[in-house]
């Protein structure tokens, strides 16, 4: 029999993490065990944890952004994503949203697991990562690369790969004028991908205190995101716009700082319907569309373009005792620009 986990759970939506011990069960054939180093704090984890989509399950143990190192390894693992053949225990990975799939569905075997119609959240039906130790599918633990520093790599396992699966996917190039709205916890990551990518990068922020900061992680330019004159100053050049925010804008506006062919997409989770006419996307080609995170593949990619370009989250540190306070910081939008929990439940 296992030993128990030692994690921190709300027993209610909005209630407070406390100790918590559970039994994992038996180590399943294709699963790995991770021994969590770090794990960071996102805002899906609140949104689970006050059960504002409607699927969580109480005792809820949130966390998605997970580093530590493997432990255990199940009879059927023969090696990790970009490590076929090796023996995984010891590894330093990460765990990020996902932390299972089918494997065997078309959208598994092409390469775009995160499109599995079964894959499986990491905090949804499942504990996560503000715990002692973690569990998931071989597919989905990913190796570092050893330039990385492990105690800002976990937001890259959400954040990072949550802005970087759309530049790919999108064939954004290294001439093309990009735009991102919302320079928050993956907004700043974005701007530093598209840097280095080669963009002439516009950062679209409604907070002009950010603006100097904004700029030293790779915008070429602010705009006020709720300023119709500075809207202007751009409408017509934008050949991409990556909306991270979880907020109702003008999204007209929006789309007239497109060129024609320009693509507004989204990965934040805006909460209203987006009213926008077919005549606004016809007349210049124009498109909108949405990603969810990515697949272990484009992961490792995103990782391996971080380790070499020296990209990294800016990073708030707590303790995994202190995960209520980093939770009420996070809420407070005091954030600059992720928080991560070091582990200290063992």
């Amino acid at each position: 029999m296992a030993n128990k986990f030692r994690a921190l759970a709300a027993s209610e939506p909005h209630g407070k993490l406390l100790p918590f011990e559970f039994d994992p069960g038996e180590l399943g054939p294709e699963q790995v065990e991770v021994e969590v180093d770090y794990c960071g704090v996102c805002h899906s984890d609140l949104a689970l944890l006050d059960n504002a989509l409607g699927v969580t399950s109480y005792p809820f143990v949130p966390g998605h952004e997970v580093v530590g190192r493997v432990v255990a390894a199940g009879p059927e693992v023969h090696g990790l994503p970009n490590a076929p053949g090796t023996n995984p225990v010891g590894r330093t990975v990460g765990v990020g949203w996902f932390s299972q799939s089918c494997m065997t569905c078309s959208q598994c075997l092409s390469g775009n697991h995160n499109l599995c119609p079964t894959v499986q959240a990491t905090i949804i039906g499942r504990h996560g990562g503000f715990a002692n130790r973690i569990r998931a599918h071989w597919g989905w633990v990913i190796p570092l690369p050893d330039q990385l520093d492990v105690a800002k790599a976990g937001p890259l396992f959400c954040g990072g790969v949550t802005v970087f699966n759309p530049i790919v996917q999108n064939h954004v190039l290294p001439t093309d004028r990009v735009g991102v709205i919302g320079i928050g916890g993956l907004g700043h990551l974005a701007l530093q991908f598209l840097d280095k990518w080669g963009c002439e990068v516009y950062a679209f922020s409604s907070n002009p205190s950010k603006r100097d900061e904004v700029l030293s992680m790779g915008a070429d330019h602010v705009i006020n995101s709720r300023n119709t004159a500075e809207l202007d100053s751009v409408k017509g050049k934008l050949d991409f716009l990556l909306s991270t925010v979880n907020a109702n804008l003008d999204w007209n506006a929006m789309l007239s700082t497109l060129a024609p062919k320009g693509r507004l997409h989204f990965v934040g989770l805006v909460p209203d319907p987006i009213p926008v006419t077919a005549w606004s996307l016809i007349q210049a080609q124009k498109s909108i569309s949405g990603t969810p995170l990515g697949s272990p593949a484009m992961t490792a990619t995103m990782l391996d373009f971080c380790s070499r370009h020296k990209i990294a989250p800016v990073t708030e540190n707590f303790k995994m005792s202190e995960a209520n306070q980093a939770i009420e910081h996070l809420e407070a939008g005091k954030a600059r620009y992720r928080l991560v929990l070091t582990n200290d439940l063992n």
